[in-house]
């Protein structure tokens, strides 16, 4: 019997197990909040490890719960109507809503694709000495981006989909570079149920790590990704199971959670502002205390994330950008079958890969940069989408929850206080 006749066969006796069932629920909300722990996502956590230790934890276990209801709302509509978001905000909302919801779109989601490149490079010149770094951005980023454009432009859905949950499992590094660290785990513990919070009232850096750690993690591209995604995906209301938004929320955060723990248990130092502006500040960083093995791992993870986001953000885009107008739409199809879908694409990776490749030596900053960008514009998609979804005309008996409404309205107006905060407090301190 051929290898081939064998797992067809071991195929067909698993496939009423629970657990192969679960596996065939995940997908676009395991995607789509790992999404979330990008090149921008991974700084902005070990920034706040490096920077403030475990005293940023706090934020994350809040922030869990927004995840999970934002994609679920999202993943509900996506079920429910058959729609991508884009398409329902042109539909409900008309020309002006929409063409002012999708500048604030591709701002973000043009900043967060430059961040994904400059975390490409990144990563990768933590491996070279600095003289020969130069290879990276000329070199290795233009192929990367060239590997990702042929992936996307020339691969079904479901090939797309399985990649993407395969990247996933790299996560597990940050699992092994956290217990590397050894951690003292009854103070991370104390810390995250019994935080400081008085550095929100009088530090501005606080307040800016604050808001990037929310803004990488609740996004605004991944609103309009699950949601197309599920369209893509074609699940109906009826088959629809808010397990695998949550589910992603949950694994999400418990990466972003053991990112922070790493670093700040090898880098934090009381009373010392950390810098990292580039691979070799965290290697030198993690190494002397992690150990050799936590730093690779911790720099093969941030690589991994990279090409993530570079996939997912610009499909989002691409998605937000063609619904919008009523254009095709949608992983599998040939460039004369959709060609704003796959221009769009292609035009935001390659610019952006273009900024990397010829920007500024700082890549750390070009990666925390969309972190707060996506933040102060995500209450206006957040606003829009909780109207849609608690529509009956759209959703029937779907429309949220009282609990969920809760959790989305909070988040939205605490996210919108913050950004005023940060604002103001450019003009009130230094």
């Amino acid at each position: 019997m051929t290898p081939g006749k064998i797992l067809r066969r071991l195929r067909r006796r698993l496939k009423n197990k629970k657990f192969f069932l679960l596996l065939a629920m995940l997908g676009p909300g395991v995607i789509t909040a790992f999404g979330g722990n990008d090149a921008s996502g991974i700084i902005g956590y070990s920034s706040a490890g490096a920077q403030y230790k475990y005293n940023l934890l706090w934020s994350l276990i809040l922030v869990m719960f927004s995840l999970g209801v934002c994609q679920e709302m999202c993943a509900r509509m996506g079920a429910v109507t058959g729609k991508g978001l884009a398409d329902l905000i042109r539909e409900e909302y008309g020309v002006k809503i929409t063409l002012f919801a999708m500048i604030a779109l591709l701002v973000a989601n043009f900043a967060t694709t430059i961040s994904e490149f400059a975390g490409i490079a990144f990563g990768l010149e933590a491996f070279l000495p600095e003289h020969q770094r130069w290879l990276v951005r000329l070199v290795a980023v233009p192929l990367v981006a060239l590997g990702i454009w042929a992936l996307v432009t020339r691969s079904s859905y479901e090939r797309v989909n399985k990649i993407l949950l395969s990247a996933s499992l790299v996560y597990i590094a940050y699992l092994f570079s956290a217990f590397l660290a050894h951690p003292d785990w009854s103070e991370v513990f104390h810390q995250t149920i019994s935080p400081d919070l008085s550095p929100i009232l009088h530090d501005r850096d606080y307040l800016f790590t604050l808001i990037s750690v929310i803004g990488t993690t609740i996004t605004p591209w991944g609103q309009f990704y699950i949601q197309s995604s599920m369209r893509d995906r074609k699940t109906s209301a009826e088959q629809y199971s808010p397990i695998d938004p949550l589910f992603g929320a949950f694994a999400a955060i418990l990466v972003a959670f053991l990112i922070a723990v790493s670093c700040g248990a090898t880098i934090f130092k009381p009373g010392i502002p950390v810098n990292i502006n580039d691979a070799g500040d965290l290697a030198r960083a993690l190494q002397p205390v992690a150990g050799k093995s936590a730093t690779l791992l911790f720099v093969v993870g941030l690589f991994n994330a990279s090409c993530f986001g570079a996939i997912t953000v610009p499909l989002s885009t691409a998605y937000a950008v063609t619904e919008s107008l009523g254009s095709e739409s949608g992983l599998g199809r040939r460039v004369r079958e959709a060609p704003l879908f796959i221009g769009v694409f292609t035009g935001l990776i390659f610019v952006s890969a273009l900024v990397v490749m010829f920007g500024g030596k700082n890549l750390a900053a070009l990666m925390i940069l969309p972190n707060i960008v996506g933040a102060v514009l995500l209450p206006i998609i957040l606003i829009l989408m909780l109207r849609l979804v608690n529509n009956p005309r759209l959703m029937g008996k779907y429309v949220n929850s009282k609990i969920y409404n809760l959790i989305a309205w909070t988040t939205t107006i605490v996210l919108i206080i913050l950004s005023v905060a940060l604002f103001v407090s450019f003009f009130l301190r230094r």
